[in-house]
């Protein structure tokens, strides 16, 4: 009889945030979700910081001396309407997710809640059919200006998740054209990719070349954005050029032969919907697996430092701060290594503790 591989519906949300509301934005994503579950989707994909907004306003042509004091007030009003993870916010997504029994990849500004308390983060959050946090990407490197915004991510977030429709990864906006991130995405047995943008994204050749190059489905997706959706109260609304964010080629669904399964979208407001089929994954791997018989191991190695980076580390007491990295060490391998192989490490420092 052999294996049965899933059938399901995928949702693209091109929407726009309630503009750095972190609240209202969190409200909207709930409603959005549990549409998209009505609609029978299993999978629900958000775009780039969609909570509360990707910062537009990084791209500006005033050369005022006043400039940098109104970005510094913008990135403020960000940073208290971002998301710390777990919170309330996260907490009302997750029960979203699991009243409509989907699965969400939520773009989102992260706030830090460990060291400094100081820094944003551009996350993906990844969150189950029950409700629960599979895990975040940080984005690896922000692009150009976003360097004023965000925080740089570490290899630790290289998720690429087990789920009950399939391996599950994704990485944000420029992210998808760095070769040996994508590289590490297909080793790793991504059959779903998410692929997140600030706004229109179908129309980008790097999606399809994605699907095509890694055999995979493609679900890009990136928000609606336009000047009238902005308070007249924010800082930079007239500094901001809103119209080099407008893109008629939207959020699509891809297929592993490169081809469109859906849209791309109009510039508007709206959910895509696609079927998706992982036979077809199979199939093209046929004559085409670039991390299997098209691969050349004795040729090319590829290194990937999967280390959780942090800013400082203490001891407590003998044993302490090693037991600590065992820790760390174990959460970064969750959905990275099979259940089993995990609940042989968890057991072995079961031991470890309990002969100390």
């Amino acid at each position: 009889m052999g294996e049965e591989y899933p059938k399901f519906k995928v949702a693209a949300v091109q929407a726009s945030p309630v503009f750095l509301d972190r609240g209202a934005t969190v409200k909207k994503a709930c409603a959005l979700i549990e549409e998209a579950g009505k609609n029978g989707a299993k999978l629900v994909v958000f775009p780039e910081t969609w909570i509360p907004t990707y910062p537009y306003w990084i791209v500006s042509t005033s050369e005022s001396p006043m400039i940098f004091g109104l970005q510094r007030k913008a990135f403020t009003r960000l940073f208290k309407n971002s998301v710390e993870i777990p919170s309330p916010a996260t907490d009302a997504l997750c029960q979203a997710a699991r009243k409509a029994g989907v699965y969400v990849v939520m773009g989102l500004n992260e706030r830090d809640s460990e060291y400094g308390r100081g820094t944003i983060y551009n996350t993906l959050l990844y969150i189950d059919k029950n409700g629960r946090i599979m895990g975040k990407h940080r984005k690896l490197i922000p692009t150009g200006s976003e360097r004023t915004i965000w925080g740089r991510g570490d290899g630790s977030g290289l998720l690429v998740l087990d789920t009950g429709l399939g391996r599950l990864g994704g990485l944000i906006c420029w992210e998808n054209h760095m070769p040996l991130a994508r590289y590490t995405m297909y080793s790793k047995g991504e059959r779903i990719h998410a692929a997140v943008w600030p706004t229109g994204s179908g129309g980008k050749f790097t999606c399809r070349q994605i699907a095509f190059e890694g055999n995979c489905f493609v679900i890009s997706v990136g928000a609606y954005i336009d000047k009238d959706l902005v308070p007249d109260d924010f800082e930079m609304k007239e500094e901001t050029i809103w119209e080099f964010w407008r893109d008629d080629k939207g959020s699509a669904v891809v297929s592993p032969k490169g081809d469109y399964l859906a849209g791309p979208m109009p510039w508007e407001e709206g959910i895509l919907y696609a079927e998706v089929d992982l036979d077809w994954v199979v199939s093209r791997k046929h004559m085409l697996d670039v991390v299997g018989h098209y691969s050349r191991p004795d040729v090319f190695k590829l290194f990937v430092n999967e280390e959780k980076l942090v800013p400082m580390t203490t001891t407590k007491g003998e044993g302490e701060g090693e037991l600590k990295l065992v820790i760390d060490e174990l959460i970064g391998k969750v959905g990275r290594i099979p259940t089993e192989d995990l609940k042989k490490e968890l057991e072995e420092l079961k031991r470890l503790v309990s002969s100390r």
